[in-house]
């Protein structure tokens, strides 16, 4: 009996301690995600702030009683967002796609053919993320202003066609398929290339979605290369757009309508990740196991 009771006593004390230490998990979980969350809301805050009721603040007011999407309006109106929001979309759009294009058939290369060298042929490439990226950036400058390519999409473009990292994750999870798959397709005849569509990009569809989206947000982000690359406003990104708004339009002056034109050019990446961030997870996790 007095057994019984010490290990009651114990479990309540275990639970106990269980309880305090979930407890402290989620205060510091609750702490980190107001610390991370809180410039988001005030950006978001400010930009539906009128301009006199912001200017008139002077102890920053935290909720406001008369919202409004003037800024919005006053933000699109005075610098051409619009036209940077296109040209942000044809860029991710084509260096995303060209990317794939080429890192799928190089990870399958790496991970499933067989040719003199591949080791060191792959240890070589993976050197290659050691490099800062500042002397990658002044290689590429040098390289497309002697093509006569700067102020051209084209230009912006051709430097972020292929990625050593998202090469070296998609191979990992190639590598990930068992090998009798591969082996069984030699047998009834079926090419490496219609293998690498039919099978190890299905199989591999999550890394691949994962790596689209975070190539998507990386190049929605862009901002030094399309800055030192062009400066023609035709050729402008959103990123140069903010930092135009910032130099020479109304960012000094009119905050709201700044921090409106912040919201309209991160609500899609928000979005995104909201919507697959399941995705990305799984994709990640996924490709950092080996099977």
């Amino acid at each position: 009996m007095e057994a019984k009771l010490d290990f009651d006593s114990i479990e309540r004390r275990a639970k106990a301690r269980r309880r305090a230490f979930n407890a402290f998990d989620y205060a510091m979980l609750t702490i980190w995600a107001v610390l991370v969350l809180f410039p988001f809301y005030w950006m978001l805050l400010t930009s539906i702030k009128s301009y006199g009721a912001y200017n008139a603040e002077r102890i920053p007011q935290f909720i406001t009683l008369a919202p409004t999407l003037d800024n919005y309006a006053f933000a699109f109106q005075k610098v051409s967002l619009g036209r940077y929001f296109l040209n942000t979309l044809l860029f991710t759009f084509c260096t995303t796609g060209l990317m794939m294009a080429v890192i799928i058939p190089a990870a399958f290369a790496f991970a499933r053919l067989e040719f003199k060298g591949k080791q060191l042929v792959f240890t070589l490439f993976l050197s290659m993320m050691m490099i800062p990226n500042e002397l990658v950036i002044i290689t590429n400058f040098v390289t497309i202003t002697g093509w006569n390519l700067r102020n051209t999409f084209t230009g912006m473009i051709l430097p972020s066609v292929t990625s050593v990292f998202y090469i070296y994750l998609l191979k990992e999870n190639f590598e990930q398929i068992p090998d009798e798959l591969y082996r069984a397709a030699q047998v009834d005849g079926t090419t490496d290339f219609k293998y690498m569509i039919s099978v190890m990009i299905p199989i591999s569809m999550p890394t691949i979605v994962t790596i689209t989206i975070l190539k998507t947000i990386e190049c929605w982000n862009s901002y030094i290369w399309p800055r030192l690359i062009t400066d023609d406003k035709n050729y402008f990104l959103v990123s140069n757009g903010i930092q135009e708004i910032r130099e020479n339009g109304f960012g000094r002056d009119n905050i709201p309508a700044m921090m409106a034109a912040v919201v309209a050019i991160s609500a899609p990446l928000i979005v995104l990740f909201l919507v697959f961030r399941n995705k990305i997870m799984a994709g990640v996790s996924r490709g950092g196991l080996k099977g």
